[in-house]
Formats: structure tokens, sequence, C-alpha cells
């Protein structure tokens, strides 16, 4: 009798694996995502034109609004795909979250920033399980995108489902696969980027394996997939730390920087190129090491390399200032009263994030000071900085040649760099972008 017993929950556990594995191959399964900004968009996404049937979730009705009229408003999302998938019946949004009893996978999606402390500000992800444990259903796979510390999906959507009333890993399978999307990169998308891909147990590792498709690696668990993400993260901003670092000595040392790292990128094996800028922008870069670090002080480790490369990159604002100062100093004069114009406002080239742009601390440095702003940027038109908003506007000819200084925080295409050194008194390159100019009409420094 106790054999038989046995047997059945082992056929009834094994059955929800086979049937939602069924329904993935047969592109039948209904996928619910859970978030619909720069990860969640581009997801829902891919896996409609994937083939599946896809519902969108968020509590942002502009959002929600937005999807259902099929315009677009994430610049790795095609305009025309996104209209076509919405009046297709391929893709929809809604605030309404019982609807997720009907979806098949669930991917949370949601941002995970840190407060001003720089703890992890877990309050999306809890909010978003806690919504979905409400309506979920046994044989449904649930899978968290969102960057994270090691053991957040044990401990955050594990235990809200366990006390739901599932027993995760039998009845609803359970995974991590971390995010990957690099706005703006043309090279590598959702569609080639390789996917990491952690279950609770070896079922809801295959069945997420399956949803992600082709390019996965499998790790052997949840906390190996969530470590791997702010690993590969917190390996940037200690180098990029270390490159800023680097770059405050070369400047004293009256040695290029830009030339030590093209020099050092000759050696064909043990280098690897990082570049400095006046800061770190992002959703990740500035954010996910910090994850690690506070979880690491839960078992007593401090992450020296970390924290020490978070102090150098939170003093960039602060080094473009000295710089900036030194520049007008050359031509007797005080920063204050003196016409700026920032070339560039979003954290990196041709998009419109403004996402922990570093761009936004030295606006903010440079107006305490007194400095009269102006800021061009072809992809940003009106932003704020401690509540003040500012409006970009076109990089022109007069603009340029009326300016006291132009500084270059953000490399864009559209910016033409012949006629801004033709035309620049002074010029403050943070980007190499003037590498190739060999004509300059005024002074030329590069960071």
């Amino acid at each position: 009798m106790s054999g038989l017993a046995s047997d059945l929950i082992f056929t009834d556990k094994k059955n929800y694996a086979c049937d939602l594995e069924q329904k993935l191959k047969s592109k039948e399964a209904t996928i619910g995502v859970v978030g619909l900004g720069y990860v969640g968009l581009p997801t829902a996404v891919k896996k409609a034109r994937d083939g599946y049937k896809v519902m969108g979730f968020d509590v942002d009705n502009r959002k929600i609004d937005s999807i259902n009229k099929g315009i677009n408003y994430i610049s790795d999302v095609d305009d025309e795909e996104l209209s076509k998938l919405v009046s297709g019946g391929r893709l929809q949004a809604t605030s309404l979250f019982e609807l997720v009893k009907h979806m098949d996978i669930l991917t949370i999606c949601v941002p995970t920033p840190v407060d001003q402390y720089k703890q992890p500000n877990m309050s999306y992800v809890t909010s978003a399980i806690s919504n979905i444990s409400k309506f979920a259903q046994k044989g449904q796979l649930i899978i968290l995108e969102s960057t994270t510390y090691p053991g957040t999906t044990q401990e955050i959507i594990i235990t809200q489902l366990e006390k739901s009333g599932f027993t995760p890993g039998e009845d609803i399978f359970v995974a991590y696969t971390p995010e990957r999307i690099d706005p703006g990169n043309r090279s590598f998308s959702l569609s080639n980027t390789p996917k990491v891909v952690g279950g609770m147990n070896e079922e809801s590792t295959n069945l997420a394996a399956l949803f992600v498709g082709n390019n996965v690696h499998r790790v052997s668990s949840t906390e190996v997939a969530e470590m791997a993400k702010v690993f590969e993260n917190a390996f940037r901003f200690v180098n990029i730390g270390f490159v800023n670092e680097m770059t405050m000595i070369c400047e004293r040392l009256g040695i290029n920087m830009w030339e030590v790292i093209e020099a050092s990128n000759t050696k064909p094996y043990g280098f690897m190129p990082f570049y400095p800028g006046v800061g770190i922008g992002g959703h990740c870069i500035p954010v996910d090491p910090y994850y690690l670090t506070w979880k690491a002080k839960e078992k007593h480790i401090t992450s020296r390399y970390i924290e020490l490369s978070g102090q150098i990159n939170d003093t960039m604002p602060s080094y473009i200032e000295y710089r900036v100062q030194k520049m007008l100093n050359s031509k007797r004069k005080a920063i204050s009263d003196s016409n700026i114009v920032l070339l560039g406002v979003s954290y990196k080239k041709d998009i419109n994030d403004m996402r922990e742009s570093p761009v936004l601390p030295v606006i903010e440095n440079l107006e305490n000071l007194g400095a009269n702003l102006t800021i061009c940027d072809p992809h940003v038109g009106t932003f704020a900085v401690n509540n003040k908003i500012y409006n970009t506007i076109p990089c022109t000819e007069d603009v340029i040649k009326n300016s006291d200084l132009v500084i270059l925080t953000t490399n864009h295409s559209d910016f033409n760099y012949e006629m801004i050194a033709k035309q620049a008194s002074l010029l403050f390159d943070t980007k190499n972008a003037f590498q190739h100019i060999s004509e300059f009409k005024g002074y030329y420094e590069i960071l």
C-alpha cells in the first residue's frame, strides 16, 4: 500500500513537469511577464515573436495603455514589431493579477535598486511574488530574472510559495535566469546572448532551459545563477574603478591613459581593456555589486575590492569638477558664471536611458558652483536634477562657439565632432571621442 502511494505521488509530480514540457514544445504555453520595463518588455516581445501568447503584468497603467495601443517606449524594442504582435493578439498587458491563474510560466522582471545607503531594495520582488502567489496554480513555472543577491530565490520566492500552500519543486517549479540586456547593443540581444539557468531542482532547471531556448548554460542551483550575475557586474565594477584610479595617476604624471590602454591591448593574452569615464551608469553595474557586499556582510565578510572600487567610482564627478576648474583657470576664468556646455546626459552612447547616469552628479556639482549650464543630447529631451528641470537643446555651432568650456560626457554618434573641435575654445573629452580629429580651434584635454 505504501509503495503504491509513493508511486502515485511520484507520478503526479512528473505529470506537472511533463505537461508543461509539452506545452512549451508545442508553443501552447501562455507566458506572463511581470514588470514591463527595460528587461520585461523586450522579454515579452521576444517570447511573443517566438510564437507564445504573452501577457504583460505591471502596476503602471501608462505602460499598460501604451502596450495595448501598440506604442513602444523602450529603445531596444522595434516599434513596428510591437505593433504587429499586439494587433495580432500575441501580446497584451494588464494590471489584473488574477489573470496569473491562466499563465503557464511567469517570469519576474522587476527593478532591484539600492537605497541611499547602497542596501538592496527588494520591495518590487516581494510585491511581485506576493501578487503572483495569490493566484498561482499547480504546474506553473516561476522564473526570477531580476538581478539580486545569492539566496533571493530561496528566501523570497520559494518561501512565499510555501506559505501559499505549494510544494515548490513538486507541484510548482522555480528557477533563476538572470537578465542579460545591454541597452543599445546592436551586436548582442536577447536572441544571441547566452543565458544562465539555475533551478531549485532538476525539473525546474529543465523547464526553465526549455523556456529560454538556445544558448543555455545550466548551473547546479539558483544560488549559483544569482552569484554568476552579480559576479559579472562586480568584475566590471572593480576593473572600471581600477582604470579610473590609474587615470587620475596618469594625469598627474602627464601621461595619456587612453594611449596606455591602447598599447596594453596589443598584448594577445592576459589583458582586457576597460576605459575611464565620469562615473558608472545604467541599471546593473552601479547597483549589483552592492547586493553582493550586503549579502557578504550577513556572513561577516567585508568585500574590500568592491567597496574600494565604489569609493573611487563615486569620486569621479568630483574629479571632473577638479579638471574643469583647472582648465578654466588656465584661461583665468572661474567656474562661477562660466558658460559650460555638456554634450550627452544619458549613461551611454546612442540611447535615452538615464538610469544612474553619472552625468547627473556632474551637473549637480557644476550647478552648485554657479556655472551656467547648457545640455545637448539628441536622445534625451527633459530631465530633472534635484527637482530642477533641464531641457536639452541641439548642438549647434552657435552653442559651441558661445561657450567657455565644452565637456563631452556621452559620446553620441549624432554629435558633429569636427564642428565641435573647430568651434570650442576649451574642450574636455571624457570619452576619447576626438582621438582622430587633427585640428582644434582652442585648448583640448582628454580625461
